[in-house]
């Protein structure tokens, strides 16, 4: 059994995941084998209150996990590290000594809120042989999942359009924050390639459209006002597939796929395409400050 550590309790993911990793107070069709949550350090975050961080807190070490003042703490004591603040503009400073250190790590949405930080990300985990993933828990939302598995159905997808609430924070600009939750399915279904994107932006909404290499073209429609959903339509050699993502399981799918890193030390994810992400959402960022004018990726 993997032992894992939780770096800053800034987002509810961290009671979330313990909750089916360590098969506590939640039922069994949620659970997720292979790594128990054994160590966490609280930490600081800028998207989430001190107060929620402190329930959050004494709800770990309800479960029994060992809660330390460093996060430092736990090297040489787990097999791997969930860096779980909801800022991405501070992973890199969480990461940083994990990544030193060789030791697998999950970052969770958004990677980072900014290239360079991605980059160097990438550059530590390379330089010490450790394993590095982040996606967003909406990639493997079963809709999705089954729509990529249908060849017989719905064939090569040629076009898709994804949406989810895109509320802002100033730590997460743009899409960054929470409309990653859309950007990254539209990426399951597409695959990487986008070149320019031309984004529109409203204070109840933004779309924006990528153009990929071959032709096609993505979009993500992120919603601040109204009713919120997740879900998506394709367009495939087949047929058009339209449907609503049911987040029932996202977390178990999810945390499935985090164990699988862990255990296999390949992230199901290649980290090229979680760059390619974080250039889409900057790209993205540059059209929108220019009255939605073309922009290519970095």
């Amino acid at each position: 059994m993997l032992r894992l550590g939780i770096v800053d309790f800034g987002t509810s993911h961290v009671v979330q995941f313990t909750r089916r990793l360590n098969r506590v107070d939640i039922e069994e069709e949620q659970w997720v084998d292979g790594a128990q949550i054994v160590m966490g350090c609280r930490g600081t975050s800028e998207c989430c209150d001190d107060e929620r961080m402190d329930e959050y807190v004494e709800t770990l070490a309800g479960y029994g996990v060992e809660v330390v003042e460093r996060a430092e703490d736990m090297i040489g004591k787990v097999d791997g590290v969930m860096i779980e603040t909801g800022d991405g503009s501070a992973h890199l400073e969480r990461a940083r000594p994990f990544l030193e250190a060789g030791i697998a790590t999950w970052v969770d949405k958004p990677f980072a809120s900014s290239l360079a930080d991605a980059n160097e990300m990438v550059e530590l985990a390379a330089k010490n042989n450790a394993p590095l993933f982040s996606c967003s828990s909406l990639r493997f939302g079963l809709e999705v999942q089954e729509v990529l598995a249908d060849k017989e159905g719905v064939g090569d997808i040629l076009g898709a359009v994804t949406y989810s609430p895109a509320s802002l924070h100033e730590r997460n600009p743009g899409l960054f924050h929470y409309g990653i939750h859309a950007v990254e399915p539209l990426y399951a279904l597409m695959g990487t390639g986008c070149e320019a994107v031309w984004c529109a932006f409203t204070e109840g909404a933004e779309v924006t459209t990528g153009l990929w290499r071959d032709g096609r073209l993505g979009t993500v429609r992120g919603t601040r006002a109204g009713k919120h959903a997740y879900g998506f339509t394709v367009w495939g050699e087949k047929s058009v597939r339209t449907e609503s993502i049911n987040t029932a399981h996202i977390y178990r799918e999810l945390l499935k796929r985090i164990v699988e890193m862990f255990e296999t030390g390949k992230a199901p994810v290649p980290i090229q395409e979680t760059l390619e992400i974080v250039k889409f959402v900057e790209a993205a960022l540059c059209s929108a400050r220019n009255d939605g004018a073309r922009a290519l990726l970095a």
